[in-house]
């Protein structure tokens, strides 16, 4: 049998106003009361009709995340997080992917900010001037990507740059390749600005190489373009990139580490799992998840307070795909 408001209400001893009052402005009911109404729903199991409290509070408990790339094990590593948080706060999610497509993605922001209380835009493929249109009009927060007056979570992906090289350097490389992902993407530009940084302070012969799509055959087409520069190290845009530098080494007979070294970025799940293991940039994927979700509550329920900024720090994770030099010791 379905428990219903009026059955809270007969177990408490108030009117159904009332509970619907403690249920969606507890503000607005009496501490004795409202805790009453609380006891009196949880000894019943009573389940609030999102749509019908939708009506009173105006709101309808869903948030929208649109990513570009549901394939992309970065982008699942995140959303699982924030649903997982969404759920802890009663808040259901809405979830699109644009396929790495912008026109794509400005069309279902559209239709999706019509459906929610607010969107969680993760990597945007939009141009700036559209984000701050779509801010103008629904409550929005960034992750990985910033932009003036919209709340964002960034993971420093410059810092995880500056690592890396650090960390070929003092293995004793000097001529170092970066696979680039899309230029315009604001991920990318982080880390070349962290290399930009990298190669003023440690003198670094640095071959730039790309734009390659984010994905295991942009690897495998930038692996050549990165031997023919000669190259003792490359540095991918991500893991999943990455891995087609790998496997394409490995059908040349290039040996890793022993030839190349080879880094990644982001270290998912298989990113130990490869042979040898990958060296990479430990993202903190799941902080990042929930951090920007608390982000939109927390301005679903100020409406729009100065809006915050934060970034969350990575880490180098050093394993078997790098090495000195061949003869380097």
């Amino acid at each position: 049998m379905t428990i219903t408001i009026r059955d809270v209400a007969r177990r408490a001893h108030v009117s159904v106003a009332t509970v619907s009052r403690a249920l969606s402005s507890p503000d607005l009911v009496r501490p004795d009361t409202r805790s009453r109404v609380l006891a009196a729903a949880a000894e019943l199991g009573y389940q609030p009709n999102r749509a019908a409290r939708g009506l009173i509070t105006g709101k309808t408990g869903n948030i929208g995340i649109v990513v570009p790339d549901l394939d992309n094990p970065f982008h699942t590593g995140i959303l699982k997080a924030a649903q997982a948080r969404a759920a802890q706060t009663d808040h259901a999610v809405f979830v699109a992917d644009s396929d790495e497509d912008p026109a794509a993605e400005i069309k279902l922001v559209r239709a999706m900010a019509k459906q929610v209380d607010g969107l969680l835009l993760c990597s945007p493929g939009l141009t700036d001037a559209q984000i701050t249109s779509v801010a103008a009009t629904t409550p929005l927060v960034l992750l990985n990507h910033r932009l003036p007056g919209v709340p964002s979570t960034v993971m420093d992906g410059a810092d995880g740059v500056l690592q890396v090289v650090a960390h070929l350097v003092a293995l004793g490389h000097s001529r170092v390749a970066y696979l680039n992902g899309p230029r315009t993407a604001w991920s990318n530009a982080e880390r070349r600005r962290g290399l930009a940084d990298a190669v003023a302070e440690h003198r670094v012969d640095l071959v730039e190489l790309g734009p390659f799509a984010p994905r295991y055959e942009g690897g495998l087409q930038a692996a050549d373009l990165a031997l023919a520069a000669e190259v003792t190290a490359i540095m991918a845009h991500n893991d999943i990139m990455a891995l087609g530098v790998l496997a394409r080494l490995r059908d040349r007979g290039v040996s890793v580490p022993g030839d190349v070294s080879v880094t990644g970025f982001d270290n998912l799940t298989y990113a130990a799992l490869t042979s040898p293991a990958l060296t990479t940039v430990r993202m903190p994927l799941a902080p990042a998840g929930r951090t920007a979700v608390n982000m939109l509550l927390d301005w679903l329920d100020t409406a729009g307070d100065p809006a915050p900024r934060v970034t969350l720090p990575t880490q180098i994770i050093v394993r078997g795909t790098t090495a000195p030099p061949p003869g380097r010791t």
